[in-house]
């Protein structure tokens, strides 16, 4: 599989991506269809759908990201234009998976050490309120993130 270089605010990230379904243009916010989910990955969206009760045609945003060691990703909430459920896989390398909510002037600080071949899901307050980060890793890591998309914010209606 190739991968694409990210640019946020003219920087290239570390980490490589490829899109599937809908792309994601990080630096203006907007999603495009791009090419459909190779066949060999349909059993991984069949699993991620059952895992957070999603019909898995319903995930029509797939990132697959490829982090090379010393590769993170900053806090951030994923995107308003998706939708109310995220699913993460974690392939190769371990990592941390980091959680903060700022409230009140109080910072909420949680970890969750996500093995290889494990999946986590964003909904609720995880998804809407807070926000996530990947610090370094170590070694070389996947993920495969899946991901619906708001009727309104896709790129070809």
């Amino acid at each position: 599989m190739e991968f694409d270089e990210i640019r946020m605010r003219g920087q290239a990230a570390r980490r490589t991506v490829r899109h599937f379904g809908y792309a994601y243009e990080y630096e203006t916010w907007r999603l495009h269809p791009t090419e459909p989910l190779p066949p060999e990955l349909g059993w991984l969206r069949d699993r991620a759908g059952a895992f957070a009760d999603v019909r898995p045609a319903d995930f029509a945003q797939i990132l697959v990201s490829r982090y090379p060691p010393g590769a993170t990703i900053g806090w951030h909430r994923d995107a308003p234009m998706f939708g109310a459920k995220v699913v993460g896989v974690s392939l190769g390398a371990p990592c941390r998976l980091r959680l903060r909510r700022i409230r009140g002037g109080t910072r909420s600080v949680f970890a969750l050490d996500l093995p290889p071949r494990s999946a986590y899901l964003l909904s609720g307050p995880a998804r809407s309120a807070w926000q996530h980060s990947i610090p370094p890793v170590k070694d070389l890591r996947y993920s495969v993130t899946f991901r619906t998309v708001r009727r309104r914010d896709r790129g070809d209606e």
